[in-house]
Order: structure tokens, then sequence, then C-alpha cells
């Protein structure tokens, strides 16, 4: 979701850019992903294994390509003095907090997915120290894979009524916003007004999956009513999830950047284009 939108974005822009696919780069071939790199002055990171609950039983597959990968990266930027922007996870934090998680607050994964991120952003910091940039997201949607919003709207048209979990709180964020974000941090890394570090790159605001079920139905002129609350308990996964997933945004400025747009205004955003594709 999010590389096809950052590449949409830097083609529309006008910027001169590359886009590997898996099929075309093995970021798990150190001499591969140095040679890639070779010749960039920025990279940015929008691969991962994204499967949270695979990662429970496949955690040393997650980790080689959330965290040796990334280290790879990381290691060929350093080389060859390209910056790296690295997208990351709400999941690196334990999510017992009650308000917004700053950048610098301790990390605790509470799974595997998260201690796979945790490791890749390690190596962007301890490699990069000058020219590494950790975004951390969260609850990410987009047009161009599976996602909740999808998934919701369709089974509105399957059942009458959808129970959504309400006791998860988190900032739901579209590909496309945090795509001009990174576009956004790139350029002012490159222009050197970026210090390098970690960013929270979720929208602004706050909600639940219930509340972004009812706004989606909202928006799409469908009846909210439909959706009724229920409690994590009754959906148990195999990987635990946070339970608070509201991530602080005080270092946009020191980039000299504002944070992201509220939630609700980037739902809107993806639901209009959803409806004119």
């Amino acid at each position: 979701m999010l590389g096809q939108d950052l590449g949409a974005l830097l083609a529309a822009e006008g910027v001169e850019h590359t886009a590997l696919s898996r099929a075309e780069l093995d970021l798990t071939d150190p001499e591969a992903v140095k040679a890639a790199v070779s010749g960039y002055d920025v990279v940015a990171n929008a691969a991962a294994w994204t499967d949270v609950d695979g990662a429970e039983t496949n955690e040393a597959a997650a980790s080689a390509i959330n965290g040796a990968a990334v280290r790879n990266l990381a290691a060929a930027c350093s080389d060859s003095g390209a910056l790296l922007l690295h997208v990351s996870t709400d999941y690196v934090f334990p999510g017992d907090a009650a308000e917004p998680i700053a950048e610098d607050a301790p990390t605790a994964p509470i799974n595997a997915y998260g201690r796979s991120k945790l490791i890749g952003e390690q190596a962007v910091l301890e490699l990069l120290p000058e020219r590494g940039y950790v975004v951390r997201t969260a609850w990410l949607y987009g047009k161009h894979g599976k996602n909740f919003v999808a998934t919701i709207l369709n089974a509105a048209g399957q059942r009458e009524f959808l129970d959504v979990v309400d006791d998860q709180q988190g900032q739901p964020t579209s590909t496309r916003a945090l795509a001009r974000q990174l576009l956004a941090l790139g350029s002012a890394a490159h222009a050197g007004r970026a210090p390098a570090g970690i960013y929270h790159g979720t929208c602004s605001g706050r909600t639940t999956w219930f509340g972004l079920a009812r706004a989606a139905f909202e928006l799409t002129g469908l009846d909210p009513e439909r959706v009724r609350p229920t409690t994590s308990d009754k959906f148990v996964r195999p990987a635990p999830r946070p339970a608070f997933s509201v991530l602080g945004h005080d270092r946009w400025a020191a980039a000299g950047l504002e944070p992201m747009p509220d939630w609700r205004e980037a739902l809107g955003e993806y639901l209009t284009s959803a409806a004119e594709a």
C-alpha cells in the first residue's frame, strides 16, 4: 500500500526515483542491497513483513525482513552516504500508556512482530546516527492493499450489523497521507533541515476501531448505527495487540514540518478517491 502511494507521489512531483519490488531486490542479500543503493541520495524503505499474527509462529522469518534486511539497507547507506527513511511501527511499544507516546519513550514490544521491527529500528539508529530516519506509523489503510476500512465497508454489503472492537485506541493513517509526510521529511533531510532520529508518522487525533468503522459508514452514506461496539476478548488473535497506540508528534517541529492531518480528514480523502476509482 505505502510503496505504491509513495512511488505515485514521487512521480507526480517530478522526483527522479527508482521503485523496486520484492521480485527485483532481495533485501536479505547484502551485496544486492549495496548495489541497489549506490548512487542515490535518499532511500525509503516501505518493505516489511506485515503479517502480525504470522510473526508469532515465524519470528525468525519476520526478523529477517524487519530486522536483518534493514541492517543491510542501513549498512549500504552508511557506505554510500545516502539518507535512509525507514518505516516502523507503534508495536514497538507495550500499549499501556494513557497519554500520547513520545518519540523517545521506552520500547517494550508485546509480540513477535514488534520485536522484529525494533531490531530494524536499532540497526538504523546505530549505523546511521546522522543520516537515519525512523518513522513509526500505525493503523495503515490505503487503496493498494487489504485494510480495515475496505474490509468493513465490504462487510456492510453482506451483514446488517457489524460488531467492532471499541477498547483499542489509535490513529487511523492513510498511506497517501504518510507518503506525503515521508516526501516532506526526505526533502527536509536532504536540505539539511531535519535532524536524524525517530519521528511518529500517524494522523492526528485518536479513535477506536469502532469509531473508525462508524466514521467510514457516515462518510459513505451508510447508517452508523449498524456498527456496534464490542471488546477485544471477543476476537482473540494469535498476537496480542497494544490497547493504546496514540503517538505523540512533537519531533516534526525540529524538522520544520507540520504534523500529519486529522484522521477524519485523511479518511474522507481516501473514501473520495476510492469512490472515483
